[in-house]
């Protein structure tokens, strides 16, 4: 019995990408399931917004599947904002994070898939970042 393969080694064109981007809700009300959730991230971007601020530090959890990603997407989308992405794993040194951070710009989303894998160096690292937009490191 064959089996046809779904995921393979194969890079996919930058049409087919932006294709496959296309297809993910860019707003909240073109995001479908989830009405808790979305009412629970409208009144946090409208505060944002009313504010004048960027949005709170927001974290989703949940299986593989379940639109984490794509609620990033919506939530940079809904600011204004750009997305940058990362994932804990990549993120293995401090000035691999540095290097993040000091490229982001004002409102900008930062989001960390599989955040739940950062090692604890990295943990220490990124609370005063997010607490008080500062960082500690030593330049030898």
């Amino acid at each position: 019995m064959s089996r046809e393969r779904i995921v393979s080694g194969e890079i996919i064109s930058p049409e087919e990408e932006s294709f496959i981007l296309s297809l993910r809700p860019k707003k909240l009300n073109e995001y479908i399931g989830q009405r808790k959730l979305k009412e629970k991230l409208r009144v946090s971007v409208e505060a944002a917004r009313q504010r004048g601020e960027a949005c709170e530090h927001t974290l989703f959890y949940g299986p593989p599947g379940l639109g984490k990603t794509t609620l990033a997407h919506i939530i940079a989308n809904e600011m204004d904002s750009s997305l940058v992405a990362t994932s804990g794993p990549s993120l293995s040194r401090t000035g691999d994070l540095m290097g993040i951070l000091t490229n982001l710009k004002e409102g900008d989303v930062l989001f960390i898939d599989e955040i739940h894998r950062l090692s604890p160096t990295i943990e220490e690292f990124i609370y005063p970042a997010m607490e008080d937009f500062k960082v500690d490191f030593v330049v030898d």
